[in-house]
C-alpha cells in the first residue's frame, strides 16, 4: 500500500493516539469494533467514557495488544 496507513488492530486493543500539541495529552481508548480495515476505522469508546469512530492519520496512533487471559478448568 503506497502512502497509507497500515494499522494491524483487534477488538479489545487500547489504542493511543498521540497529541502535536505540547499542552495536550495523549487520548487513550480500548477498540469496540473494527469497521473498515483499509483504510482502518475503529469505534473506540476513550476512557473519558466519550465514543468515536477514529480513521488514524500516519503515525498518530499507537496500538497496544490487549491482555489475554487463560481460563482455567475447575
Amino acid at each position: 500500500m503506497q502512502g497509507g496507513v497500515v494499522v494491524h488492530a483487534k477488538i479489545g486493543d487500547r489504542v493511543v493516539v498521540e497529541t502535536e500539541r505540547a499542552s495536550q495529552t495523549a487520548r487513550h481508548g480500548v477498540i469496540e469494533e473494527i469497521l473498515q480495515e483499509e483504510p482502518p476505522r475503529f469505534r473506540v469508546q476513550w476512557e473519558d467514557g466519550h465514543e468515536s469512530i477514529l480513521t488514524p492519520a500516519a503515525g498518530a496512533l499507537r496500538v497496544e495488544k490487549a491482555r489475554r487471559t487463560k481460563s482455567r478448568a475447575t
